[in-house]
């Protein structure tokens, strides 16, 4: 059980991180323009990304820290 977890989180993470780097393609390849809507968007896309990724980091340490504990009990 603690195995399928492990994997399901380590693939959202592998998800978010090409998430991530699609925006950041995005963003490099649209003109600038101080202001736009769409460069407001990207932001906020980007921040959420950033927090999914924040969330999947911390569940896979405490999922570690889980499998230690039983490892060791």
């Amino acid at each position: 059980m603690f195995m399928q977890i492990a994997i399901g989180a380590i693939g959202i993470g592998i998800v978010l991180m090409v998430g991530y780097l699609v925006i950041a393609q995005v963003r490099e390849a649209m003109p600038v323009e101080n202001g736009s809507d769409a460069e407001t968007a990207l932001d906020s896309t980007q921040s959420t990304v950033f927090a999914g990724f924040g969330l999947i980091a911390v569940g896979i340490i405490v999922l570690a820290a889980f499998g230690l504990i039983n490892v060791f009990r």
